[in-house]
């Protein structure tokens, strides 16, 4: 999933080398943080959240295939 969320957020973002997911496991969930550079934030939030919450699905959506619930947050 990381790999997914990594080559999805590296095509939206001017600087694809500052890409960056992190996966952190908690007692419920699988937590993903992505990281971009400051000024790709924008692009990877969307127009009112629209991009990042289609990316949520898409996380949530495999999530679930595995049997796993998860997360992505946006690390600032």
């Amino acid at each position: 999933m990381e790999e997914l969320v990594s080559y999805l957020a590296r095509a939206l973002v001017d600087d694809p080398d500052a890409v960056r997911v992190e996966r952190t496991e908690r007692d419920d969930a699988v937590l993903l943080r992505l990281h971009v550079a400051k000024d790709d934030l924008g692009k990877v939030i969307g127009k009112q959240g629209r991009v990042v919450r289609a990316l949520r699905t898409l996380v949530r959506a495999g999530g679930s295939k595995r049997g796993e619930r998860t997360l992505l947050e946006i690390a600032e």
